[in-house]
């Protein structure tokens, strides 16, 4: 077994990670740019993955020459993700993993760069399940967040609101995208990915570890708490 730093707080990343929410953001994407007679590749959306509402949209309109400014194409995107966005499941093991650290007392927050429109609709049904963190820091709107992912921003402001302001390397980032394991290693935090399937393996070699579902995570590999 491979020997990991023990840490005392955790932070989740949210899209693709907690929500299964990756399949609807390809799918709107998708359909925005068929309007336009572009093609969303897998290739673009691993550029894309894990970055604020803007830069996607910036990225997107650079790589694909595409007329329309960025912010006009997020505005479009966004609307056609609050339609899409209705009744998001919960990713396998989010449930276990987040309500066994809550009951042991792990402090945990959420770092995600979602919008907070699209925030409030996607968190709509599971009110009891994000009121057990800590705090909640959406990267896209929150003005301490100069730099969205792979900048590590999100993840130093969101380690500094907790009650003890802990240390970067006390944290263990959950992420699923390698933007995302790029900020938090930027920011010293182990790291542990769930990829998508769409990411190759070699996007994958950064993260502190590599497991496919947050089922199969094992706290006390990181000093944590082990499941009962």
């Amino acid at each position: 077994m491979t020997n990991y730093s023990p840490v005392t707080h955790v932070i989740f990343d949210m899209d693709g990670l907690l929500l299964d929410s990756e399949s609807i953001y390809f799918t709107s994407v998708t359909e925005v740019l068929n309007n336009y007679g572009k093609i969303y590749t897998d290739e673009l959306h691993l550029k894309v993955m894990g970055t604020i509402p803007l830069k996607t949209a910036s990225i997107i309109t650079k790589e694909l020459k595409m007329d329309i400014t960025p912010a006009h194409l997020m505005a479009e995107l966004n609307r056609k993700k609050l339609i899409n966005l209705d009744n998001l499941p919960l990713m396998p093991g989010a449930v276990r993993l987040v309500n066994h650290l809550y009951e042991n007392n792990i402090p945990i927050a959420v770092a995600t760069s979602s919008g907070k429109e699209t925030f409030k609709v996607k968190i709509a049904n599971y009110q009891e399940f994000f009121s057990k963190f800590h705090h909640i820091v959406l990267g896209s709107v929150d003005p301490e967040v100069k730099e969205g992912k792979p900048a590590p921003d999100i993840f130093l402001v969101c380690a500094s609101r907790f009650d003890d302001n802990p240390k970067p390397e006390k944290c263990l980032v959950f992420e699923d995208a390698p933007n995302g394991v790029t900020a938090a290693r930027a920011a010293g935090m182990q790291t542990v990915m769930v990829p998508d399937k769409v990411i190759p393996i070699e996007k994958t070699s950064h993260a502190t570890q590599v497991i496919t579902s947050l089922e199969q995570f094992k706290p006390e590999e990181f000093g944590l708490p082990p499941f009962k």
